[in-house]
């Protein structure tokens, strides 16, 4: 068998996350929805991504914009029906992609009619489904817990005198997977979706969704600085990344397993050493649990090079690496390291070993789009001012040309659109054969044509100061991946350690072919992709 075909299509290839109510609208009600999604497949499949990944798109009273599930195996009239979601997923695969949806198992809404039922009585059937306990001896909340949207993380609930545990919004009560009729019904939710052809699931908050079964208090975070998140005053070591969570990522686990070629991600944020251990034994993790160090980490190329090499330690014989530069919590990649880099931020995520996950707009470089106070819809930034935490600049609607609303809409769209939206749309971009927009497609294009970068080895080349640079390789292609972090040119001498050969690829879209005599020179700002001889 060849090395293309013993690898799955989820290590191959490379997924791109929409959040839907931002891609587009097909309505006119200023919301994203399916048939919008459905409009511009064709755009996707031009960018050249493997899978499409969908944020939530369930039934929800939008207390949280879809993370609070009032049904689980339902659209959202908000996004459409079921019949849109099967044609999309019908198309998708059409398209010759995947399609991977949202599973939050860690909480459902208020409004969902499990959780209805649990708060009926303390002997209601489904009362265990959910997470209930008495007030503390002296009164007031069970123990210390923080909700990570600020406050305590229990609400009180007059009708049956005990406090349910909500690790977000009030009207997120958190599941209790430790139950055995809630998890088996978890499940088949499961079941539902990849009956309708789904080929995936990222796993909200998967780290959270077992808490200790003792309900101890939380002991306070030493490193605690005003400037951070309420919840962070306290280390989370008893409500989250408790040992029994993989007990149940390996149930979830078996489901997928009944099923060819179907994957699941895993959002977990957590220092690298714990994150490995979520890709349990073989067979029974999670297939790619999310690696979020290009987000969180400074970038400065010595930073990020020790993290890579780190990162490759620690992974189990059969993990395989993943890379994410940005997604609907955290900034965009443009706002935090600025357009130039975010040009070589690209050629980083689309070149590492591993899974790449690409953040819609991302391919723009479209930026953080301030939110003026009477547009703010993010819950965490109101439930917590001040703090620059919501999640809104980085949400805005995908901006597709210059007409009104940048054809995101025929409606004023819910949240602003760009105010460069004019120049940075997908229209002009594509026209541009110098955008970032052509950056990104080339270096898919040259992803998928060359094995050594999607499935190939990978091995650090040294390098100093600003500068990142690693080998792939996969039988005789190798290539040279050569990364300036800084904003001075600098120079990389691999004499002795590395063949001659050609750049077939610099950010800037320009010198390809040149040869490469061993000593390298790179702009200020520039990445290239240079063919070895082998």
């Amino acid at each position: 068998m060849s090395a293309e075909r013993e690898h799955q299509w989820w290590q191959k290839g490379v997924i791109y996350q929409i959040y839907p109510r931002s891609f587009q609208d097909a309505n006119g009600d200023g919301v994203g929805d399916l048939r919008g999604i459905l409009s511009r497949l064709d755009y996707v499949q031009w960018l050249g991504v493997d899978a499409v990944w969908l944020s939530p798109i369930y039934p929800s009273p939008m207390a949280d914009f879809g993370y609070d599930i009032s049904d689980y195996c339902s659209i959202d009239p908000l996004f459409g029906s079921l019949d849109d979601f099967d044609e999309l997923v019908r198309q998708v695969h059409r398209c010759g992609m995947k399609l991977v949806l949202d599973f939050v198992p860690n909480h459902s809404s208020s409004e969902h009619p499990w959780f209805k039922e649990s708060r009926r009585s303390r002997d209601n059937p489904k009362r265990h489904w959910y997470i209930w306990r008495d007030p503390a001896p002296g009164g007031g909340p069970p123990n210390n817990w923080l909700s990570q949207f600020g406050g305590a993380a229990w609400e009180f609930d007059d009708a049956t005198g005990q406090y349910y545990y909500h690790a977000f919004l009030k009207q997120q009560p958190d599941l209790n997977w430790r139950n055995p009729q809630l998890r088996e019904a978890m499940l088949n939710v499961l079941r539902f979706w990849l009956d309708r052809g789904v080929d995936g699931f990222r796993v909200d908050v998967i780290w959270h969704i077992v808490k200790d079964d003792e309900f101890r208090n939380n002991d306070p975070d030493p490193d605690y600085h005003p400037g951070l998140a309420p919840h962070r005053q306290l280390l989370a070591t008893y409500n989250t990344d408790r040992p029994e969570v993989h007990q149940v990522i390996e149930k979830m686990r078996d489901v997928l397993n009944e099923y060819d070629h179907r994957m699941m991600v895993g959002e977990v944020y957590l220092p690298v050493e714990r994150l490995v251990t979520y890709y349990g034994g073989e067979g029974e993790g999670v297939h790619l649990p999310f690696n979020f160090q290009l987000i969180e980490l400074p970038w400065h190329a010595r930073i990020i090079a020790d993290a890579i090499e780190k990162y490759e330690g620690l992974l189990p014989p059969h993990g395989w690496p993943n890379w994410v530069l940005g997604n609907h919590d955290n900034p965009r990649i443009a706002t935090r390291i600025g357009a130039a880099q975010a040009r070589v931020a690209a050629m980083l995520l689309l070149t590492l070993r591993g899974t790449p996950t690409l953040y819609y707009g991302d391919e723009l470089g479209m930026h953080n789009v301030p939110i003026p106070p009477d547009r703010v819809q993010d819950p965490f930034e109101k439930n917590v001012p001040g703090l620059g935490l919501g999640r809104d600049p980085e949400r805005t609607p995908m901006p597709w040309n210059d007409q009104a609303h940048a054809g995101f809409s025929a409606a004023a769209p819910w949240l602003p659109i760009g105010e460069d939206a004019h120049s940075r749309n997908v229209e002009a971009m594509r026209a541009d054969s110098t955008s970032i927009l052509a950056l990104y497609r080339r270096l898919l294009e040259l992803r998928r044509q060359e094995s050594a970068l999607h499935i190939g080895s990978y091995a650090a080349v040294p390098a100093h100061e600003n500068l990142l640079a690693f080998r792939r390789r996969k039988g005789d292609s190798l290539f040279l991946v050569a990364l300036n972090f800084g904003h001075e040119p600098a120079v990389l001498d691999v004499t002795g350690r590395a063949p001659c050969g050609k750049i077939v690829l610099s950010t800037h879209l320009d010198h390809e072919q040149e040869v490469f005599d061993c000593r390298l020179e790179l702009r200020a700002d520039e990445g290239v992709i240079v063919r070895l001889d082998s």
